[in-house]
């Protein structure tokens, strides 16, 4: 009978210490499968969007219906999505065309859209050429470091690697489109942008007045002495957590210095530009990688 309780015991124990093996393999294990699993999500969602991109550039390559068609990128709801559309802009598109609407998953987001400054891109008819050539960026909401660009050239071609382009360091450059980073938050309430040209002329623009999809946007014209001036300033991931200016300045348009500040900063310009547009600075303390595209 000792014999019996014996075994009894000893096997009991035995299978207390496998119980806790499996559970210590299971807690190991359990983090490594959910890495595997967002990461295996994430790619999915890089490869449907760039499937979306490549059907809306053959239809238009096939001219369905004698028509454009575009894709359009809504990061300003939850989750974020893209659109697939007929007509030569989102908002003029074909409304007897079924939208076709995708989801992100929940732990996705679209963290910079740049393409040509909007949200939105168009391929042409019969050369599926765009006007709108830039990058969508995503990335893991639960790990910033995961992230994925997504790039469309100007000839329409989708590719997740960066298009060669060629150097330009003899090229003398007018910062016609000009990143650079805000590292401080604004008050999109109460704050004011202010343009100020050479001659004593200023352009206010009141920031609650001029947003657009959660972020800053404007574009006009302002008349410097009787020399008309063109720029058009515009945000990404507006206080999320920082900011990414974006400015346009073309010099065929503009033959006048011009500074630009933010009323809640006063520690300097945002940025300046000589009458040439071929020097760009800014005093700052909150910009930072100021470059011209």
């Amino acid at each position: 009978m000792r014999k019996m309780g014996t075994n009894s015991g000893i096997s009991f124990i035995e299978t207390m210490m496998v119980l806790a093996i499996l559970v210590i393999l299971i807690s190991i294990a359990a983090p490594v499968f959910i890495f595997f699993q967002r990461s295996l999500e994430f790619n999915n969602n890089i490869e449907e969007i760039i499937s979306v991109l490549r059907i809306a550039r053959n239809k238009a390559l096939a001219s369905e219906g004698s028509r454009q068609y575009g894709v359009y990128f809504d990061n300003t709801g939850s989750p974020h999505q893209y659109i697939l559309f007929k007509g030569e802009s989102f908002a003029l598109r074909d409304n007897f065309f079924d939208d076709e609407a995708y989801n992100l998953s929940d732990n996705i987001e679209f963290y910079d859209i740049d393409l040509n400054g909007g949200n939105e891109i168009v391929f042409d008819r019969v050369t599926g050429n765009t006007s709108q050539p830039g990058d969508i960026s995503l990335r893991l909401k639960t790990d910033l470091t995961k992230t994925k660009t997504i790039y469309i050239e100007g000839s329409g071609y989708v590719k997740l690697t960066a298009p060669v382009i060629p150097s330009d360091d003899n090229r003398i450059k007018d910062s016609r489109h000009v990143h650079f980073d805000y590292n401080n938050m604004i008050d999109t309430v109460n704050e004011i942008l202010i343009l100020s040209f050479e001659g004593g002329v200023n352009k206010t623009i009141i920031i609650a007045d001029n947003m657009k999809d959660g972020q800053i946007y404007w574009e006009g014209e302002v008349d410097v002495n009787g020399e008309i001036q063109k720029i058009k300033i515009h945000t990404h991931n507006l206080n999320n957590p920082n900011t990414l200016f974006c400015v346009y300045r073309d010099i065929r348009y503009n033959n006048k210095s011009l500074a630009i500040t933010i009323s809640g900063d006063g520690t300097g310009t945002l940025i300046e530009y000589s009458a040439d547009g071929s020097i760009t600075t800014s005093t700052s303390i909150y910009v930072t990688n100021l470059n011209s595209q």
